[in-house]
């Protein structure tokens, strides 16, 4: 009997030549190993908001980046601007020498190429460039896109889960016939709407997060959940079209702790790269 018990749950005849006792004991863990556990899929999506600028250097990049100037300087060719000017300077000192006073057009106005590195000089005093640091910044406003702009900003929205109210990522139920990449793509049509502009990076998930039901409510047909992770790229800042149905933050990697649980924070964090 306990030979049959190993063959109905997969062993083979190595299994079989072994004791009868052996035999049965592992016929009993590969039976309770191979029982049924249905687990139920989402899928969720990680949403990025590129930089739109690029971080301050540090100390040593900014001495390489002066030494790469200035080796790019000594070993560059006059510009078609710099040889006109070359050229220019030259006809004015020998006209200076010979008095020579050139009445070939007159009334003709001649634009030399010291006059326009002046207009230049002059439109390059009047610009001014945008502060790094926003009012959404100075205000902590989460909520906001216009913030940490040299850094990424991951969409967060606050969803039911069980008896509690948590920050995730966009996630939605996986429903036959669906790919895991179409349930989370409907994952964040969901929540912002069908007006989003995004790129959706690869078929396969980014990662995934596995977890159990509590005790009272885990049976053998509904063990847990499996969320995998996909990823896409916000390609419009301008979410004006976007119908956002949930609370909602856009946070940077750093900031990721003061919303998420430890054990789901470990497997967003590790197909998040630092841009």
């Amino acid at each position: 009997m306990a030979a049959r018990a190993a063959v109905h749950c997969g062993l083979r005849g190595s299994v079989m030549a072994a004791p009868r006792r052996r035999a049965a004991g592992w016929g009993r863990w590969l039976c309770t190993a191979a029982a049924p556990r249905p687990w139920r899929l989402f899928g969720a999506m990680c949403l990025l908001r590129p930089p739109r600028i690029t971080q301050p250097l540090e100390k040593e990049e900014e001495e390489i980046a002066a030494l790469m100037g200035q080796i790019e300087l000594e070993k560059s060719h006059y510009s078609d601007h710099e040889i006109r000017k070359l050229e220019e300077e030259e006809q004015l000192r020998r006209r200076k020498e010979s008095m020579y006073d050139d009445d070939e057009a007159p009334g003709k106005t001649v634009i030399m190429a010291q006059d326009l590195e002046d207009k230049w000089e002059q439109k390059l005093l009047r610009f001014e460039a945008a502060p790094r640091i926003t009012d959404a910044d100075k205000s902590n406003n989460r909520t906001s896109l216009d913030r940490k702009l040299d850094s990424n900003l991951m969409l967060l929205v606050k969803q039911k889960v069980g008896n509690q109210e948590l920050w995730l990522l966009p996630q939605v139920e996986w429903q036959p016939g669906e790919t895991l990449r179409s349930t989370a793509e409907r994952a964040m049509a969901m929540f912002l709407g069908d007006h989003i502009q995004a790129k959706i990076l690869g078929n396969a998930p980014y990662g995934i997060y596995k977890y159990k039901f509590p005790r009272a409510i885990r049976t053998e047909d509904n063990v847990g959940a499996k969320v995998f992770f996909f990823k896409a790229f916000l390609q419009s800042s301008d979410l004006s079209q976007a119908e956002l149905k949930e609370d909602y933050l856009w946070v940077a990697k750093d900031e990721l702790g003061d919303y998420l649980k430890s054990e789901y924070l470990k497997k967003v964090n590790r197909f998040l790269l630092d841009l």
